[in-house]
């Protein structure tokens, strides 16, 4: 019996002229206003037009299923479902049902979960898929065997970089997308997350210099979870700092907020206040972290 595998991810604009209507997704219907779209079409453009994540992630879809292949021929069909750019969760996930495959796999890339980020692709694949099919739900997966080691390794690497005269003035900044503070009423052990898994990774690289930001926060009226990443970088310098390894342990692959807010903005602010800003590398279809995520998928059926 074959095991359906639905990968899912948040999704990014095709093409410069797809911004507009992808931004209306984002804000659930609402159009984005003139500015807030030529902000956003703007930062597109400073990281050459559009974000490298849709060929990012179907590198990473196509690795998981040949990986699955290699292990177990034909036990497995996996598809890719978007949050807000086609192919979307809800055109996807029927899809399943209708080839006979009564058990789907959800696995979201993204290494932590949270009620407002992974739990709603999660209920909508959920919805998506129908009663007549059994959904298994993988959650937060940055604790599977073999993640923190990799995480670790583009630590100890990007550490090579800095002059080592300094490293007793460098520090290892980890970071993930900020969420909005009103999870935290809630339970929503995100937070949590984030710096069991910096903790891990740093203990994996054998360092002890090291701390914590988040950033990409959203344009809305909520108050957001920080220190947000600017801040930190501020703080850092007047502590004395001279170089940082960023490491946006929450993201997984090449995109904007990783090559605009990291690469320009993080990056322009490091160079006024002059730190040495180096960022570890993504992961992207890494054949290592494709293994730990049929592992993950493996380990679900």
């Amino acid at each position: 019996m074959t095991t359906g595998v639905l990968v899912m991810a948040y999704g990014t604009p095709t093409t410069p002229a797809d911004v507009e209507a992808y931004y209306t997704r984002i804000r659930h219907g609402r159009a984005p206003t003139p500015e807030l779209l030529r902000e956003l079409s703007d930062r597109y453009r400073e990281i050459g037009g559009t974000s490298p994540l849709a060929q990012r992630t179907a590198a990473q879809v196509a690795g998981i299923a040949a990986a699955l292949e290699e292990r177990f021929a034909g036990a497995f069909d996996v598809r890719f479902g978007s949050k807000y750019e086609p192919p979307m969760i809800e055109d996807v996930a029927p899809g399943f049902a209708e080839d006979g495959i009564t058990h789907v796999i959800g696995l979201v890339l993204a290494p932590h979960s949270s009620s407002m980020s992974t739990d709603q692709y999660m209920s909508r694949a959920r919805e998506s898929l129908g009663q007549s099919v059994t959904f298994t739900e993988i959650g937060a997966w940055w604790d599977a065997p073999g993640f923190l080691e990799i995480i670790a390794q583009r630590v100890t690497d990007a550490l090579a970089l800095v002059d080592p005269a300094r490293l007793d003035t460098t520090e290892v900044l980890f970071s993930a997308h900020s969420l909005p503070q009103k999870i935290l009423a809630t339970g929503d052990t995100y937070p949590e997350q984030l710096r069991d898994s910096a903790v891990g990774a740093a203990r994996a690289a054998d360092i002890t210099n090291f701390d914590l930001a988040w950033q990409s926060a959203g344009r809305t009226a909520d108050s957001w979870i920080g220190p947000d990443i600017l801040e930190v970088l501020r703080t850092k310098k007047a502590a004395g700092l001279t170089d940082i390894v960023s490491c946006p342990i929450g993201f997984v692959s090449d995109h904007l907020e990783v090559l605009f807010d990291i690469d320009i903005r993080a990056q322009a602010l490091a160079h006024e206040l002059g730190l040495n800003l180096i960022r570890t590398a993504s992961l992207n279809d890494d054949p290592a972290f494709i293994s730990v995520l049929a592992d993950i998928v493996v380990a679900a059926a």
